[in-house]
């Protein structure tokens, strides 16, 4: 069979499966079960037995479960609303002012929980009734913290980055400090257009909050400390090379219970909470994962793989087009699936193409994250938007069109990406060789 059929095949059975309700992680395996039936000799049923085995018991895997508690644990005790009191005061002088608190505080709960639902849930719920209660433009207050909160995708320690490091056997802790700079610089363009905005339609901010002195600020400040240094105690044991990613998870999962536990919001409910909210995270993820890598097993037997990668080499694209074309085309996957289903799905077919293309791995992970971030907030199955509609209850159509320009300055960012691929490798070249 062709490859074009064998393409049309998979995909039609894929959105087949997917289009009738079935899980994504079902659905995976439903399309490598099909194609492996029919197109190859081995026994299928070995085959995914040990794959998803071999997934299952990954040791970069690890990781995954030990960061998504850590932020189940600051997400259900009251860290988390005392970061927001510490944001407060440092941001009422400038342009937007109390605006920035949704794009700071994302930025800070993103480097310690590493995921977009959690983030938005977590600043969102701290920030929006503040922001309503002092008069902020709803337009504003709704569309930055939909932008803001996919920094959860990006800043380390991110879900997707590990998925994307798993999948493509890469280091997820050079992935880890790639996404620092590209974080950071994703999170001033978020600043940059609230500031932007306040200063040409200044009628729309509200009055300026009472001026604290230097002191005031220090003392709300310094509720920032327990997540600063939580987040320099993970982040800094893996960019230093005394830890690796799971070492860093499980130093960050301690570091969060001593900290809720000194502060008197941990008890028995919000422990048995957190641990079961990351359970549940935990297996979905695996399980897709699971299905991701019997797809990527199916479509090696059949080389389709190979196919389309010499199809599209075929093309003689350039790498800044095959970017390009990589853009448009995770925008579009974006509209329908998940980020992580995304990533897991995708790159059997687009890992080929992008080694062919002399693209840096590395690099490309902080791309296909930022496109990723994208989705998030597209609809129709954006899921921060979703989250966000249920939290305002404005509908989902509203939450799309306010969150639109934050999108447009993610395109800015993929933009500056490709002009300047040092934001993202240049700190992981840097790094020293840490422990196994």
């Amino acid at each position: 069979m062709q490859q074009a059929e064998l393409t049309v095949l998979f995909l039609g059975v894929l959105f087949l499966l997917l289009g009738s309700g079935v899980w994504v992680a079902l659905s995976l395996m439903g399309v490598a079960y099909v194609g492996m039936e029919l197109f190859t000799s081995r026994p299928v049923g070995d085959a995914m037995v040990t794959t998803i085995w071999t997934v299952a018991s990954s040791w970069s895997l690890t990781a995954l479960p030990l960061f998504v508690w850590m932020g189940e644990i600051l997400f259900r005790t009251r860290l988390s609303e005392d970061m927001f009191k510490g944001l407060a005061p440092w941001t009422a002088r400038l342009p937007g002012r109390l605006l920035h608190t949704n794009v700071i505080g994302c930025a800070v709960f993103a480097a310690v929980s590493g995921s977009s639902a959690a983030t938005v849930t977590t600043v969102g719920r701290m920030s929006v009734p503040e922001l309503r209660r002092r008069g902020y433009p709803e337009a504003m207050v709704v569309g930055s913290l939909a932008g803001a909160s996919t920094l959860g995708l990006m800043i380390p320690p991110s879900l997707t980055l590990i998925v994307y490091g798993v999948t493509i056997n890469e280091s997820i802790a050079k992935l880890f400090v790639a996404g620092i700079v590209p974080g950071l610089v994703l999170a001033f363009l978020f600043m940059g257009y609230i500031a932007l905005w306040a200063t040409l339609r200044p009628d729309q901010v509200p009055p300026p909050e009472p001026v604290l002195s230097l002191g005031e600020r220090l003392r709300e400040g310094r509720l920032l400390l327990p997540i600063a240094l939580l987040v320099l105690a993970v982040l800094g044991s893996i960019y230093t090379g005394l830890a690796t990613a799971t070492e860093a998870a499980s130093l960050g999962v301690i570091g969060a219970l001593l900290l809720a536990l000194f502060q008197g919001s941990l008890n028995r409910a919000s422990f048995t909470e957190s641990l079961m909210g990351a359970v549940r995270t935990s297996a979905m993820i695996a399980f897709i994962l699971m299905g991701a890598s019997f797809l990527s097993l199916a479509m090696g037997f059949t080389g389709l793989p190979r196919g389309l990668a010499a199809w599209i080499g075929g093309l003689g694209l350039s790498p800044t087009a095959l970017i390009a074309a990589l853009t448009l085309f995770y925008i579009v996957l974006g509209c329908f699936l998940d980020g992580i289903s995304s990533v897991v799905l995708t790159m059997a077919v687009i890992e080929p193409l992008i080694r062919t293309a002399g693209i840096d791995t590395i690099w490309f992970g902080i791309f296909v994250v930022v496109v990723i971030e994208m989705a998030q907030i597209t609809p129709p199955v954006g899921f921060n938007l979703f989250v966000l509609q249920a939290m305002t209850g404005r509908d989902i159509g509203y939450v799309a069109k306010v969150a639109f320009p934050f999108f447009l300055l993610m395109v800015l960012m993929v933009a500056l990406l490709v002009a300047f691929p040092e934001l993202a490798t240049w700190l992981p070249a840097q790094m020293r060789q840490g422990p196994g």
